[in-house]
């Protein structure tokens, strides 16, 4: 058969090859369950968790977090929620505007930022308003009277599809089986125990420590916490006993946190000496449940583990047979596995920790990072992919709180003399802007609320869904114009060049300076994407186009190339300055230069040649030891668009420590992070943009080789723009 001719009949059956496995429906029950994380010995960095987005609690290979001090410097076994917080007294009575420090990028004459100072009551002030509010840890759940070394024959397993963790093993030569869930609507916990030794179970509730990053547990100030109990019933076979717990030392000083409401079939529950809760089995077979209630909540009994159990169920199978799926076990390139297990269990770990009433910190609900506050310009690596893969519920669900946030968001903007609202970095529920040196004068954020807001739109008009449409831009435009007034107003006009600027701003490549940028490219491309978007908002709403916007617009500075790639600034040095040695520092941390066509989409500020040259030079020269979860992704993203699949495979899957995932699903950073959930979310979404594309993308799964070795299946994802 001549060449050409078997070319064709290849060609012509991969082709039908191709077009069937599109068309079969994915077995979605097959694909999540052959990822379940299994654990045959202790592994302090593959502690498992269940959750629903608002509360989420992380065990040992007890199912209880019997071992929580040796897992405090893994994966720590978290009890969180993301409206349990706390502040230590403001005995100095603090204010923002103690932290706050002036300057003048020449555009509007005195700015005040947020920042840490050095010495003095500035100090003082700005250490404290970092770390209060801070996030709680609801307490330790541990079996009494058992060792790590009385552990053997260890088989536990996370099972995806129902949400809830079974952990069978020995105790002291006695066979053992827990299984622990989470309710799908409330911080609730419940737990299944087979146990012939009759182990007691305490609840143990810890001070807080404020600390930067660490569990949040200082278990040495024990008198400092007190349970009061408020019921305490015994009802045939149940036992129950429900607590308010403070924190204080003193009357003046003690703050009320939950009630907590502990429930037992089968065991008797008590509260010792108003310290902790003590579960005592009478039966080798029990079953309890936990209740975290707000201080405006009321305590649930009405519920057993197999009630809970049941729901979990129902509630984890709805959740993975919608929205997206991606199946790549007809591939025969050796990452594929692996890439499926990250975006299986990324689904979950994003599900359990990211889709709450706040948006989520770095860490999530596992431990605390920058003291548990989250960061807004981690928002869109945390939460786009929502939207995308088809579960916008849980991005709006989020969403709601920037409309609480807005007076603090626009104050900030007056006080600096813009228009508009600036959406601070760093931040807790009450949207207070923690100070920095940093963070203060990032401005990437700004714009996360309006590609947001734009993609749930995008999903309601794919779903048909007018009325829902119409609903986003009611009660979402006066929040997207306040946010694009700000913007408008930030750009400075630059007379001479007859051009808007951007300066006075660290970029989200955090190694530049704010006195001396200007124009970094992702801002620049970001400002250009956002206030289109904007525009389009309000004339979806039978508004005006803003004149500020369409100024902007038009005259926005285009990227700046230099010898041919571009750079990380206009003011920066050339990445491949030929005369000089590039500073490590100016290849280290974000390449966010890459972000400004791939996260975004083509505009005329850019070509994609260029941007290809970018590319390559920094795949071949960036310093990949010093970067962070997410600029995998972001690599990935820029070389789907720029037609490089292969590229975009070896950036999504590089072997580097910050692009490692555990056996649980955490993307590993360093000793301080171990968990970076940025990356698990910037995988999802660098996945989505690899198989449905973009607008106007007229490449099938462009993310992959069409060369036989990605046979891809996916459904229910939605193109970027």
């Amino acid at each position: 058969m001549p060449v050409l001719m078997k070319r064709i009949l290849f060609l012509l059956i991969f082709a039908l090859y191709y077009s069937l496995s599109m068309s079969a429906k994915i077995n979605r029950e097959a694909l999540v369950t052959r990822h379940n994380p299994h654990l045959e010995h202790i592994d302090t960095l593959g502690a498992l968790s269940v959750g629903n987005g608002e509360f989420a609690f992380t065990c040992d290979v007890t199912g209880l977090q019997t071992f929580h001090n040796l897992y405090s410097n893994g994966i720590p076994l978290g009890t969180m929620a993301q409206w349990a917080w706390h502040s230590f007294p403001n005995t100095k009575s603090f204010v923002a505007s103690d932290a706050l420090r002036s300057f003048d990028f020449g555009r509007r004459g005195e700015e005040w930022y947020s920042c840490q100072a050095k010495e003095g009551r500035a100090k003082e002030a700005s250490d404290y308003l970092r770390s209060n509010p801070h996030r709680l840890h609801l307490g330790a759940i541990g079996f009494e009277d058992m060792e790590v070394s009385d552990i053997s024959s260890i088989d536990q397993t996370l099972d995806l599809w129902n949400g809830v963790i079974h952990s069978r093993y020995y105790c002291k030569g006695k066979p053992m089986e827990v299984h622990t869930v989470c309710h799908p609507n409330r911080s609730k916990l419940a737990f299944s125990i087979n146990d012939p030794q009759r182990h007691s179970v305490t609840l143990r509730l810890p001070y807080p420590t404020g600390r930067h990053s660490d569990d949040a547990c200082d278990w040495s100030r024990d008198e400092e916490t007190r349970l009061d109990v408020c019921f305490d019933t015994i009802v045939g076979v149940l036992s129950a006993v429900g607590v308010n717990w403070t924190i204080g030392g003193d009357s003046s000083t003690v703050s009320k946190v939950c009630t907590i409401a502990v429930s037992a079939d089968g065991a008797e529950v008590k509260c010792v000496n108003n310290k902790y809760i003590l579960v005592t089995p009478v039966k080798e077979n029990w079953s309890a449940e936990i209740d975290y209630v707000p201080t405006d909540g009321v305590a649930c009994f009405d519920e057993r583990y197999t009630n809970i159990s049941a729901l979990a169920s129902s509630c984890w199978q709805s959740y993975w047979q919608s929205g997206g799926a991606v199946d790549f076990s007809m591939c025969t390139d050796p990452r594929a596995f692996e890439l499926e297990r990250r975006v299986v269990l990324s689904q979950y770990l994003l599900a359990i920790q990211c889709a709450g009433s706040t948006p989520p910190q770095e860490t999530g609900l596992t431990y605390n990072s920058w003291f548990g506050k989250f960061h807004l310009e981690m928002i869109w690596w945390h939460q786009a992919h929502f939207a995308l893969w088809g579960h916008s519920q849980m991005l709006e669900r989020t969403l709601a709180w920037y409309k609480s946030a807005l007076p603090k968001a626009v104050e900030i903007a007056s006080r600096q003399g813009f228009q508009g609202a600036r959406w601070m970095k760093m931040t807790d529920p009450s949207a207070e802007e923690a100070p920095s040196n940093v963070g203060s004068f990032l401005i990437w954020q700004q714009p996360h609320i309006i590609y947001l807001c734009e993609l749930l739109y995008r999903d309601a008009i794919k779903r048909g869904d007018e009325s829902k449409a119409a609903m986003l831009l009611q009660e979402y435009g006066p929040l997207l114009d306040a946010t694009a007034d700000f913007m408008a107003s930030f750009a400075t006009y630059d007379a001479d060049k007859h051009r808007f600027i951007l300066k006075g701003c660290i970029p989200a490549q955090e190694t530049l300076k704010a006195a001396e940028t200007i124009n970094p490219p992702f801002e620049l491309s970001y400002w250009h994407f956002a206030l289109d978007v904007a525009q389009n908002w309000r004339t979806r709403r039978g508004l005006k186009r803003s004149k500020e916007y369409d100024d902007v617009l038009g005259s926005l500075s285009p990227l700046c190339s230099k010898h041919g790639i571009y750079a990380a600034a206009e003011s920066a040095p050339s990445y491949n300055a030929p005369d000089s040695e590039v500073p490590l520092a100016m290849r280290s941390d974000h390449m966010a230069v890459l972000g400004a066509y791939g996260m975004l989409p083509l505009s005329d500020q850019f070509d994609t040649i260029t941007m290809g040259r970018t590319l390559k030079w920094v795949l071949d020269n960036w310093n990949w030891e010093k970067t962070w979860g997410w600029d995998y992704p972001l690599t990935c993203m820029n070389a789907v668009r720029c037609n490089e699949p292969a590229k975009a495979l070896d950036a999504l899957l590089m072997d580097k420590r910050t692009n490692t995932y555990l056996v649980n699903g955490h993307n590993y950073q360093d000793a301080r992070l171990r968990c970076y959930l940025p990356g698990n979310g910037g995988l999802l979404s660098a996945v989505a943009l690899m198989c449905a594309g973009w607008d106007g993308c007229d490449r099938s799964l462009p993310g992959f080789p069409h060369d036989g070795t990605w046979n891809v299946q996916y459904e229910g994802i939605l193109p970027m723009p």
